[in-house]
This record gives structure tokens, sequence and C-alpha cells, in this order.
């Protein structure tokens, strides 16, 4: 099991490698150099080289949202997507609204898109925040092909609820932050 978030000793910033502790990942330097070689890969090498760029330019002097915007106009993205929990529709336009004003064209779709009924898919009551209320599924497998189909080159996560999230990311086939 290995314990990054408890170490410290971080041979890995340092490459005092002799100091690794016994359940470092790095134990195994021929797996992650295996690994490494995926950075090379035609489809992922521009978007590493410029996700560095966008961490050395900013790094914890930008806010999140300005290297989203910074790294989006980088890599020459026209169209992002925000995929967003209806219960942050305010911040999700505040979001939509920042994106615009530096240029790029926004797409947004939320969470309870489709209006499907929770029973539909076999959500019993006993599993609705108030079981005798209509209350629609979340529906993050729409959101990410929707926003796809829509044209968007770059998906925007904001606050989906955790499982959703996932479900969202491993229905996407463009990049998700």
């Amino acid at each position: 099991m290995f314990t990054c978030a408890q170490c410290a000793v971080k041979a890995c910033r340092t490459n005092e490698l002799e100091k690794m502790p016994k359940n470092c990942p790095m134990h195994d330097m021929a797996k992650l150099e295996k690994i490494k070689e995926d950075y090379m890969k035609p489809e992922l090498h521009e978007f590493t080289l410029k996700a560095a760029q966008v961490e050395c330019e900013g790094y914890c002097q930008w806010s999140r949202v300005e290297e989203t915007i910074r790294f989006a106009k980088a890599m020459g993205y026209k169209r992002v997507g925000i995929a967003f929990c209806i219960a942050l529709k305010k911040e999700a336009k505040v979001l939509a609204e920042l994106f615009q004003y530096h240029g790029l064209e926004v797409s947004s779709v939320v969470c309870k898109c489709g209006a499907f009924p929770k029973e539909s898919i076999g959500i019993p009551k006993e599993h609705k925040l108030k079981p005798e209320e209509f209350e629609p599924i979340c529906n993050p497998i729409a959101q990410a092909k929707l926003l796809e189909e829509d044209g968007c080159e770059f998906l925007v996560l904001l606050g989906l609820c955790v499982g959703h999230d996932s479900l969202f990311i491993q229905a996407a086939t463009k990049m998700v932050t």
C-alpha cells in the first residue's frame, strides 16, 4: 500500500532516492519509466506540455478558474463545456460568464437534464430526498455526451456529486478537469 499522503521524505521532489520509504511507489522505476512513455504519445504530448507551461506560469498564483482559462487558450480550444450540479446553478452562470469574457464559447448542461424520474431506472423511494415527490435522476452520462456532441473540446466539472462525477468522466471522450 502506498502512503504518499503521509510521506515526510518526499524523495520524488528532491530526487534523494536513497531516502525513499519502503512503501514508496518509486521502488518500481521500471514500471514508472514505462508509464512515462504515455506522455510522448501524440494525442497526449501537447496536452502535457501545455499543462506544464500553465503550472510554471501560475502555480499557487492563479485560481483554478484562471488556470482553466489560460490552459484552454494555450491549447487553442474555442469551446468548453460545463457539466454542473443543479445546486451550483449560480456558480455555473458565473463560471460561464468568466469563460465567455475571456473569449471562450461555452456550452453547459445541468445534471437533471432529461427529467427522468428516479424510479424509471430502479432507484427506490427510500433513496430519494423527498420520497413522495417527483425527483429526477442526475444524468452525468447525458451531460458528457451532449457537451461533446455540441462541439466542446474541453470539459469542466462543477460540483457533480461523488459517483456522478465518475460516471461523467467514464462517459467522456474529451479531456475533463
